[in-house]
């Protein structure tokens, strides 16, 4: 089944996987792995998966060093979390939100991942995966949209997007 992300809602709404299977693997390690993931999904991105804390590896979720929060307009203040496992740190590869504003309540207690920071950043074998498919990351550094074979666009985030 495809989707595309133009039929997707603005403001965002999270969506319960259905049990698809989110797995992270860094530094050759599975570090996180969950069939109770959320998306949000936004007109023009690709989805952002959310992981239930509990599903990642005891220790590979560290403090941000820099602990500068961000402000979505619609989820609220987000926390940044670095990844870590033997010899890698990651930084502010991932985020939460501790108290989210009305509407986006499920997303306490799951953390966001950017693909683009995890995928090949110890070897060919680190990347987030849905279902066992790799993900792309979402163009523009910025973003944490999860681009699989279900989705369709085009995505915000190339050159030329930032006004969308």
């Amino acid at each position: 089944m495809s989707e595309s992300v133009w039929d997707y809602p603005r403001p965002p709404a999270v969506d319960a996987t259905g049990g698809e299977e989110v797995r992270v693997v860094l530094g050759g390690t599975e570090v996180a792995r969950t069939t109770r993931a959320l998306r949000v999904l936004e007109t023009s991105h690709p989805p952002t998966y959310y992981l239930p804390q509990a599903a990642f590896v005891l220790g590979v979720l560290r403090a941000a060093r820099d602990g500068h929060p961000t402000v979505c307009e619609f989820k609220g203040t987000a926390t940044y979390w670095d990844l870590v496992v033997p010899g890698v740190r990651l930084p502010r590869a991932s985020w939460s939100y501790a108290s989210p504003r009305p509407g986006f309540e499920l997303l306490r207690g799951h953390v966001a991942l950017m693909p683009g920071a995890v995928d090949g950043a110890t070897g060919v074998a680190d990347g987030c995966f849905v279902d066992d498919e790799r993900v792309r990351a979402q163009e523009g550094g910025f973003y944490g949209g999860w681009i699989t074979s279900r989705v369709t666009g085009p995505f915000k985030g190339a050159p030329g997007t930032r006004g969308w």
